[in-house]
Order: C-alpha cells, then sequence, then structure tokens
C-alpha cells in the first residue's frame, strides 16, 4: 500500500475514534444539562419569592436603615469567581477571565469556585482569597465563604462583595455577567403594592436585616447553579460542534482516500493490461 493511502487510513481511523469521544462527552453534558437547569429552576422559585419579600419590606419601609446598605470610601472588594473545574466547555471559562480583567480591579481578593482558572488568575495579578472545587459545592460551603466575605464588608475591610457568574439565556448562548450584592440596594418599583397594608413582626428593620442575609445566601446559591448550567450547555455545543467537524474532515478524508485507491487500481489494471499486449 503506497505511503500516502496508509498515512490517510490513519488519519481517518485516528478522527473516528476521537470523534467517538467527542460524541460520548456531547451525550455526557447533555444530561448534566438536563439535571443542572432543573435544579436551577427549582431553586429560582425560592430566590424569586425571598427577594420579593425583602422588596416588600423595603417599599413599605423605605425609611429603614440596614448595616448591609452601607457604602464605604473603600475601594478594595471580595468578588466570588465561578468557574469550572474542567476544560473542554468552548469559551466558558475564557469569557469569565475576559470579564475579570475587564471590571475587577487588581486589588481585590477573589474567591474561586471552581479549578480551571487558578493559575490564569494568579499570573494576572489577582490575589486569591479562598478557592473550592465546583464538583465539591453545596449551599453551605458556599454559606460559609459568604458570611466570612459580609464579616469584612461589615468590618469596614472591604467596600463592596461581587459575583462574577454566567447566565444562561438558552441552551446556546451563555453570558458572563458581574454583580454587586453588598452595599445592598434596592433597585424595585417603589409604587407596587402601596394599596396593600402589611404587618411586620417583630418590626421591619429586624426582619429585614433577618432576610437580607438569607437572600444573599440564596443568590450566591443561584448563581453558582446558573454558572454551572451554563458550562454543561456551554460543554455540550463545543462537543456537538467537535463531533460535526469530525464528521466533515472524515468525509473529506475518505473521499481522497477513495480517489487515491481509484487511480491506483487503474494503474494497475492499465500496467496489466499493457503487459498482456507487449506479450501478445
Amino acid at each position: 500500500m503506497p505511503a500516502s493511502r496508509q498515512a490517510l487510513r490513519g488519519r481517518i481511523r485516528s478522527i473516528r475514534s476521537t470523534r467517538k469521544i467527542t460524541s460520548a462527552m456531547e451525550m455526557i453534558s447533555n444530561a448534566k444539562l438536563f439535571r443542572q437547569r432543573s435544579k436551577m429552576e427549582s431553586n429560582r422559585e425560592y430566590a424569586t419569592r425571598l427577594q420579593s419579600v425583602v422588596n416588600e419590606i423595603m417599599v413599605k419601609s423605605p425609611q429603614i436603615e440596614s448595616p448591609f446598605m452601607v457604602t464605604s470610601k473603600q475601594d478594595k472588594a471580595i468578588v466570588f469567581v465561578f468557574c469550572s473545574d474542567m476544560g473542554l466547555a468552548g469559551g466558558y471559562n475564557a469569557n469569565v477571565l475576559k470579564e475579570l480583567k475587564i471590571n475587577v480591579s487588581l486589588d481585590s481578593e477573589i474567591v474561586l469556585v471552581g479549578s480551571s482558572l487558578r493559575r490564569l488568575i494568579k499570573e494576572a495579578g489577582y490575589s486569591i482569597r479562598s478557592r473550592i472545587e465546583s464538583d465539591h459545592v453545596d449551599f453551605n460551603e458556599l454559606k460559609k465563604l459568604l458570611d466570612s466575605a459580609v464579616y469584612d464588608f461589615q468590618k469596614g475591610k472591604v467596600g463592596k462583595i461581587q459575583i462574577l457568574y454566567t447566565r444562561f439565556v438558552n441552551t446556546m448562548r451563555f453570558e458572563p455577567m458581574m454583580e454587586t450584592i453588598l452595599p445592598f440596594s434596592f433597585a424595585g418599583d417603589k409604587q407596587t403594592t402601596q394599596t396593600v397594608e402589611t404587618l411586620f413582626e417583630p418590626n421591619p428593620e429586624v426582619l429585614l436585616n433577618s432576610l437580607i442575609p438569607m437572600m444573599l445566601a440564596s443568590l450566591l446559591y443561584s448563581h453558582w447553579l446558573e454558572s454551572t448550567t451554563s458550562e454543561q450547555g456551554s460543554r455540550r455545543v463545543a462537543m456537538k460542534t467537535a463531533t460535526d467537524n469530525a464528521d466533515e474532515l472524515s468525509e473529506q478524508l475518505q473521499l481522497e482516500y477513495n480517489k487515491i485507491r481509484q487511480a491506483t487500481i487503474t494503474q494497475e489494471i492499465t500496467e496489466i493490461v499493457g503487459g498482456a499486449s507487449v506479450e501478445s
């Protein structure tokens, strides 16, 4: 067999083998996407209702002062950054890193949830306050990290707490987002629910200051769920693209291989016919 044909056969086998891997990873990511999306949507109902209670208190008692609303001259921030533990997720991690470099100053402290960006974040000059692998995260672990950050905020060591996460738009679109959760500010419509009289016990201020930490923890967990859902969606898209490209390249190489094989057979037949003519 000519060397060119042998090389082509080797490339075709290699591409088809890679295709099996990317196709399997696409199926796994699709299953994980469905599971994570269900968790995200289930948690969203709780987070939305909690937010609505806080909003109602703010509407009915706009004069309330809270330590969670105090603004500071301190520019330093604590930023929760959500990334993946593994690669092969398309532009998911690269987009998070790009957003970080654009919007976060180098004096900020990073709480990194995920391990894939650890080296790149350090090389960019940021200080990593704490780190946990994304696969090992649960609500309680995130709450511990948040409680530590809130403590520093209330002591005036940092001026704000932010979350850098990836918003799940749909199964094909994911957007990195930066959100400031402290100091807390009410951005709702103060005209809503004004006609309904609500009684708060023990009083609006005490209730608000007990609900805000719960809301922040719920918000942090919600954004983590949304980021992991986006991760699986991005990986599914990347693996599908890789599988489609493998199919296309394999088809092109197979066509090239068939042409070379056909040319070789034609040449051999011509030589046989030519030899027979000489003998006769």
